[in-house]
């Protein structure tokens, strides 16, 4: 039954028979069969089939929901005892916004010191898609913004406050200045992250409340474009403090705080409120906790 619930799960994600049954490593047919077999053990139609998947049921979309909780519980069963025999190990999955990229580190190394069987993926994505994963169990737990756009059904620990930076590789631009408003950082060619990042949202709300437009010559969803851009000195950025941090070690940019207004906002874990997690994740986040007060504000 949970490897039909596994199956039925993959295909609900990725809406097509085919690409399912890839991401599986089965055939189609192999697929097919079991979520018929799957149907017909629970009694009710899971798929609206037709030439291809058209969609789940209304039972199927019930079945969806109990099929995590389900499969959730099975993995963690298997995670404790595994844990109990050969102590903490595994692969951690962790969905982080492009903004908190730089300051994953900050949890991983040292959780990997106390861990050294312990093994990671780090995916940079919007914060829509952190919480699309979550929820359907494809990262153990994400990094994303807590206090700006709903989260719904998530645990969270904060993990810092950060403010936002004006960053230029221009020696001559603002020069002697200790700060920037917005509306005076409207008026130069920027490099932003994309429309679809909950980070660009934050920075267009605060050009509006300044009663100024954002002028984007260049948009991006990775950070790290962003810093090659700005480097050439033509353009400059607008980013938290951590990334721009990175960007400013070497001496070759400058990073100003933005102010009028200047509007604070925390990153943080999220992770399925569940209870038990594995014991992974639930180490990772004691780990968390422990020591979000010691990460650098």
């Amino acid at each position: 039954m949970i490897d039909k619930l596994e199956m039925f799960l993959a295909l609900a994600r990725e809406r097509h028979f085919g690409r399912a049954a890839e991401a599986l490593n089965i055939t189609q047919p192999t697929l097919s069969a079991a979520i018929k077999q799957l149907e017909g053990e629970l009694g009710v139609q899971l798929v609206l089939r037709g030439s291809r998947f058209q969609g789940l049921t209304e039972d199927g979309e019930k079945a969806m929901h109990w099929a995590r909780r389900i499969v959730a519980d099975a993995r963690a069963m298997r995670a404790d005892v595994k844990a109990a025999r050969n102590g903490l190990s595994g692969h951690l999955r962790i969905a982080v916004i492009p903004t908190a990229t730089p300051m994953v580190h900050e949890l991983t190394r040292p959780f990997a010191r106390a861990n050294p069987g312990v093994r990671f993926t780090v995916l940079s994505r919007t914060s829509e898609n952190v919480l699309a994963l979550l929820h359907d169990l494809e990262v153990d737990c994400g990094v994303t913004y807590l206090d700006n756009e709903p989260l719904g059904r998530v645990a969270t620990i904060p993990l810092y406050v950060e403010k936002h930076r004006f960053v230029t590789a221009d020696p001559a631009l603002f020069a002697g200045r200790d700060s920037v408003t917005w509306a005076e950082a409207s008026t130069v060619p920027l490099c932003l992250l994309s429309p679809d990042m909950q980070n660009r949202r934050i920075i267009n709300a605060h050009f509006a409340r300044a009663g100024v437009d954002v002028r984007a010559v260049l948009e991006s969803d990775s950070v790290f474009t962003l810093y090659s851009h700005v480097l050439g000195g033509q353009w400059a950025a607008i980013m938290g403090e951590k990334p721009a941090a990175m960007l400013t070690a070497s001496g070759t940019a400058r990073a100003l705080p933005l102010v009028e207004p200047e509007i604070p906002f925390t990153v943080g874990i999220v992770a399925l409120p569940r209870e038990p997690h594995t014991p992974l994740v639930d180490a990772f986040l004691r780990h968390a906790q422990a020591g979000s007060g010691g990460l650098k504000r």
